[in-house]
């Protein structure tokens, strides 16, 4: 398409950019098909502002009129130099990222073309449109490896260690599961042929698949989306079949439902269910609910709209902290992730965790179960391919999820920060664990901005399958790839990391969960002193390291890994 067409004025002279934590800048402003840039008034070429436009979530517009008449002042008693600037007027920019801008521009013509123009381009719906498509740095080549989880790698490692598993490409031209990847790992007994029935009983084709193995037990976590039941109760012997050959000979397994019984209940009307105990006797349903949808969406916007108040006293604050139930989410997340952990490492039994399209919560929980339960996941390669073989690969809509944020005006149904929610969690992980993981919080708030507006394809699109129909890994850059460049890795390693083999079980006590500061005051109190002081961190521990010492577990208070937190029933 022609970006041009959308761009009513393209540059402004003497524009006052405002930013929180920041000196104000005067200087020309710019505005191309996919950002928005200040240049400085001294000749220097660098931008003093580069702003992707898909991080826009709201523009707000207003004149010196507008302001005035406010503030109760009669524009009649202005002098004459004041009346030059009269036509003026100011753009406040809310982008996804949780950051405010505020631009001053002479002229209100001006001002309300450049306004249009942002929101214009800011909201584009095609994919091919957007700018990773067009992203071309001297440093990456399009011919660079494309993603870190394979199947068939993933197999290739499990193969090693059962021969209960098998890699099939039943959904190769994605015709059973428009969700899946074109290969998936499932139980040696069960054929493609069983596989497609038992597609045709699971919602969005999403039959079990196995996403995670246990290696000191030889248990498994499987996921899906809700069997459909309906009202009249039908049953399919191949999924009871699937299941059962997932148990082999155990006692016992779980299906972890991430609706309450209620829900569960109430969707047989409209088609949906749950494992009845009748045809599935040998697993233990376990209902845990775990909101998402407009109720998380509403949280998240309540949560950055007390965040941004800082006029307002301790009372209000702690009450609009609790009203926001925000961190009640991040509570009942980890509780639930622990349970999950717990069935498989102590309880010794496979898990099977879906909800109703298995596409959300689904995936937040078979994610941080890995997290707690394996050290490979701990490591930076380890936790993005995780991402990546949970969230990428396993059908996770991004497009859908993530077209607004908090400042939004537009609230669509389909929208929820779903993937933010798992970031949270996961730095949970880190402050209660700051010894476990490999990786840094840097790297969860560039996680954080990424899946809202990202140079790179890889949270582009709903999924694989529809990036394989844009061409989306042929024609744009991988983020994954790209954070695991040497400079890159520096950036967001965490100097404390040490290795261990340990589970790390996290505690859900109310008092254990705290606010994530650094996203939610990210852009309204500096964090200046606090990279100061990760910076001198990690020399002293580099010139630790290079006399051969370094502090041990014990010495940091890491027992706590040694110590599970009880299953739930």
């Amino acid at each position: 398409m022609e970006f041009a067409e959308h761009i009513k004025t393209a540059n402004v002279e003497n524009v006052v950019l405002t930013q929180q934590l920041e000196a104000s800048l005067k200087g020309t402003l710019c505005v191309t098909g996919h950002h928005l840039l200040l240049f400085g008034r001294d000749g220097d070429s660098t931008a003093q502002l580069l702003l992707l436009l898909r991080n826009i979530d709201a523009v707000e517009k207003s004149s010196v009129e507008n302001l005035m008449e406010f503030s109760g002042l009669r524009l009649s008693a202005w002098s004459q130099r004041d009346r030059a600037i009269e036509s003026s007027g100011t753009i406040t920019v809310k982008c996804k990222d949780l950051r405010i801008l505020q631009l001053d521009i002479p002229g209100m013509e001006e001002c309300l073309n450049v306004a249009s123009s942002i929101e214009a381009l800011s909201s584009l719906d095609t994919v091919t449109d957007l700018y990773p498509f067009y992203y071309r740095p001297s440093h990456l080549s399009l011919k660079d490896p494309w993603g870190l989880s394979l199947p068939v790698q993933d197999f290739a490692e499990l193969s090693a260690q059962t021969g209960r598993w098998r890699l099939s490409e039943v959904n190769r031209d994605y015709s059973v599961c428009l969700s899946y990847p074109p290969a998936v790992i499932v139980p040696q007994t069960v054929d493609d042929n069983t596989l497609r029935k038992v597609a045709r009983f699971r919602q969005g084709g999403r039959f079990p698949v196995l996403c995670y193995y246990h290696r000191p037990n030889n248990m498994v976590i499987m996921r899906s989306s809700q069997p459909l039941q309906g009202a009249n109760r039908k049953r399919s012997k191949e999924d009871e079949s699937l299941l059962h050959a997932v148990i082999d000979g155990l006692p016992q397994g779980y299906i972890i439902d991430t609706r309450s019984a209620q829900l569960a209940q109430q969707a047989r009307v409209i088609g949906g269910g749950f494992e009845s105990k009748a045809n599935y006797s040998h697993w233990k349903r376990l209902h845990h609910n775990l909101e998402r949808g407009k109720p998380l969406l509403e949280a998240f916007v309540k949560l950055v709209e007390a965040c941004s108040d800082q006029w307002q006293g301790v009372d209000r604050w702690l009450s609009r902290l609790e009203s926001s139930r925000w961190l009640s989410h991040v509570q009942s997340t980890l509780s639930t992730a622990g349970l999950l952990a717990q069935c498989v490492e102590r309880e010794g039994c496979p898990v099977l965790v879906h909800g109703s399209e298995g596409t959300d919560t689904t995936l937040l929980l078979t994610t941080l179960a890995q997290l707690i339960l394996d050290p490979r996941c701990r490591t930076l390669p380890g936790f993005l391919a995780l991402l990546e073989r949970e969230w990428v690969l396993a059908g996770h809509p991004f497009q859908q999820r993530y077209a607004h944020s908090a400042y939004s005006h537009t609230r669509p149904r389909q929208e929820a920060p779903v993937f933010l929610l798992l970031l949270d969690c996961v730095w949970q992980l880190q402050r209660q664990f700051p010894l476990a993981m490999a990786f840094s919080e840097p790297l969860l708030l560039h996680l954080a901005q990424e899946v809202y507006a990202s140079n790179f394809g890889t949270f582009l699109c709903n999924s694989d399958a529809e990036r394989c129909c844009q061409a989306v890994k042929e024609k744009t850059h991988c983020l994954f790839q790209f954070l695991l460049r040497p400079e890159e890795r520096e950036h967001f390693a965490n100097p404390l990391y040490q290795p261990t083999e340990l589970a790390i079980w996290p505690s859900v006590y109310p008092a254990c969960i705290q606010l994530w500061h650094g996203l939610f005051f990210r852009w309204t109190y500096s964090t200046k002193y606090l990279q100061e002081a990760l910076e001198e961190m990690q020399s002293l521990l580099t010139r630790s390291t290079n006399q051969g010492c370094r502090p041990d577990w014990t010495e940091l208070g890491a027992e706590r890994c040694l110590a599970p937190a009880p299953v739930a029933d």
